[in-house]
């Protein structure tokens, strides 16, 4: 929050005194506004649910079914929603990583800088695309050449939960794998984005001082760089994850057959909160049924809201900590 002005203007005389509480009560009203727009949101939501919830004949917790056909009857559980997302977003997150942070290692310390803007500008534009292009090109291009990478793991690591049968063919593509590779590809410019900025402001005098003990380039790259960029990276991670676990129209074209419950496996199917909300978006007429969705979207809003606070802070710690 801007801090009060209280001694003179630069400028100097009454009119520079009084741009600076105007400016001042601008840049308050606008804080305040966030925050208050983020609190009737949340607001709004658990209003909303709280009658739902109380209809409720299921455990909303711990539940797999999400009936609400019937007002009289409803019976809803997030577990397999929280399975879902969870999973395919931390697959997204393992993949994306590494990657992201070679591109932007490659960027800011190997490629000339004639190379390393053309190439910053294409991994950047990657954000622009629609997620619906990604949903199909996912489904329809991408899915088809992982099916062997996917019977390969199923075939041979299926005594591990993660690649054990699922509820969906393998052979379909709509699979949470698939889903988590298409994830990992939309979240790949803001990690990199991130990662590419703090990277670049590691002090020279720290790059100097490696190079004048006689470090590689790698080495001058894993003893400085990466130490100094390593809450950048944090907060990059966090921020991707809290787009991923929000993503909604590419996972909905993709994970289109019901989850087996309790199953944590990769190859299996089902629906994440996003995707579950906008599938049945269309029969939001009755207010008990309705606010079974609202109930689940309220969860995503606090496991959201908890990711990007965790990346403000990382990000905080390195402002704060250098």
């Amino acid at each position: 929050m801007p801090t009060k002005p209280t001694g003179g203007s630069l400028l100097g005389g009454g009119s520079g005194r009084w741009g600076d509480r105007i400016f001042y009560s601008v840049a308050v009203a606008a804080g305040a506004t966030i925050i208050g727009a983020i609190a009737l949101m949340g607001l709004f939501l658990l209003i909303r649910a709280i009658p739902s919830l109380q209809a409720n004949n299921a455990d909303f917790l711990t539940s797999s079914e999400f009936v609400t056909s019937d007002s009289s009857d409803l019976r809803f559980g997030i577990a397999d929603l929280f399975r879902v997302t969870v999973l395919s977003s931390i697959f997204a997150l393992i993949v994306a990583v590494p990657i992201a942070i070679g591109i932007a290692t490659f960027l800011t310390n190997y490629a000339p800088k004639a190379i390393a803007k053309p190439c910053a500008i294409l991994v950047d534009l990657l954000a622009a695309v629609p997620s619906i292009v990604f949903g199909l090109w996912g489904i329809f291009v991408l899915a088809p050449r992982l099916e062997p990478v996917q019977r390969f793991l199923n075939d041979n690591l299926n005594w591990i939960f993660l690649f054990a049968d699922g509820n969906v063919s393998i052979a379909g593509g709509g699979t949470i794998f698939t889903a988590g590779v298409v994830l990992a590809v939309m979240i790949l410019p803001i990690i990199t984005s991130v990662a590419r900025e703090v990277f670049s402001l590691t002090p020279k005098g720290h790059v100097e001082a490696a190079q004048a003990l006689g470090a590689t380039k790698w080495e001058v790259v894993r003893m400085t760089v990466y130490p100094y960029g390593r809450s950048g990276m944090i907060a990059g991670s966090m921020l991707g994850l809290g787009r991923a676990l929000g993503e909604t129209i590419a996972v909905l074209i993709i994970l289109r057959t019901a989850a087996q419950p309790g199953n944590w496996s990769l190859f299996d199917g089902g629906y994440t909160f996003a995707s579950k909300i906008a599938s049945a978006a269309a029969e939001f007429s009755a207010p008990l049924p309705t606010g079974a969705y609202i109930a689940a979207g309220l969860v995503l809003f606090i496991l959201t809201f908890i990711v990007n606070a965790l990346a403000r802070a990382a990000a905080g710690g390195r402002v704060s900590g250098g």
